[in-house]
Formats: C-alpha cells, structure tokens, sequence
C-alpha cells in the first residue's frame, strides 16, 4: 500500500485588523517578507503563579530549541483561536488548559535570524491555569519549566528564547495579572 501524501497545513490570512482575507501553505506564509496570518499564544500558571515554559522540540522546522511560553500556534482556516488554543495545548503538553480567558491581540513583525524565517502574525493572547500532570510531546517539546518572574529574568538574559517571546507577554500582562491575581509579581 503505498502512502497517501500528507495534506499541507494551511493558515488563515488576515489584514491589519485581522479580518480574513485567504488562506496559505504554513511554510510558505513563514518564508521572508511573510504574509501577515492568525496565531496564538498561551500563557498557563501553575496554582502558585508560576509560569509554565517550553523549550521548543530540536526538530521543529522554526525556532527550534529555544524557550518559549506555553503554547503557541496557528487556528486552522475557520477555526475559532480559543479551540485553537485550546486544541494545541492538549496536543503539545497532554493537558486542558483551566479557567483560560482571552487577553487581546498584538501584531509583530519578527524575522528569526537562526531560521531565516519570518513571524508575521496577528497574534490572539489566552492566559490561564494548568491543574494536571503534564504529558509534553516530544516531538514538539523537548523540555518544560515553570519559573517566577525573577526566573523568567534570568533564564531571558541567558536565551535563547523565540523572536516573538517578549512581545506576546508584554501584550497578554493584564490578562495574566487577572490570571494570578498578579500574586506572584507579573
């Protein structure tokens, strides 16, 4: 039986105000100048405010190897970006995600000089809480850590960590403060 090719994941293109207008090949909306498309990031705390890290799996095509926040992706074309989130939380670490709310939206522009490939994204925040064990898939996560703020601060000055790091948690720092009720400092 010979094997079927796969389907190609496509993304959902947005203009400056993240409406849709068309779809693409996720590479292909990755490679320079990039298409400006939907994505995602999450950010979970453990039940002491800590926040829970990957360190993106060193077979990932895009950014591999670096730190980054807890999840992160693209919806599928029609999907909503909570399911999203949601979905991809579940696939990467094994677990759902807890009282996860949404926090807004941030558009960047971060070329990833190790990949030569482009982050151009309109990007939904989520934040909330993680109760479970976690069951990392290592072909996405070759490690996780939850850290403090202070934590946070030194493991960022020794990186690395992805292009798009900063730039989403300085977005999503209101809705991580409802989150933690900003207990721990962020």
């Amino acid at each position: 039986m010979a094997n079927s090719p796969v389907a190609p994941i496509m993304l959902e293109l947005v203009d400056e105000n993240g409406r849709t207008t068309g779809t693409a090949e996720k590479l292909s909306a990755h490679v320079p100048p990039g298409r400006l498309h939907r994505a995602f990031s999450v950010f979970l705390f453990d039940g002491t405010g800590r926040l829970l890290l990957q360190r993106r799996a060193l077979g990932k095509y895009h950014s591999p190897g670096v730190w980054s926040n807890t999840c992160c992706g693209h919806p599928y074309p029609g999907e909503q970006p909570f399911a999203a989130a949601a979905r991809r939380v579940g696939e990467e670490l094994g677990v759902a995600p807890h009282l996860m709310r949404e926090g807004g939206t941030v558009r960047y522009h971060h070329p990833d000089p190790a990949s030569g490939l482009v982050e151009q994204e309109f990007n939904h925040l989520f934040a909330g809480t993680v109760r479970d064990e976690l069951r990392p898939d290592a072909e996405e996560i070759a490690e996780t850590a939850f850290v403090t703020p202070t934590e946070l601060e030194k493991r960022h000055a020794e990186g690395p960590f992805s292009a798009w790091f900063m730039t989403v948690l300085d977005a999503a720092r209101p809705a991580i403060r409802e989150v933690t009720g900003d207990a721990a400092g962020w």
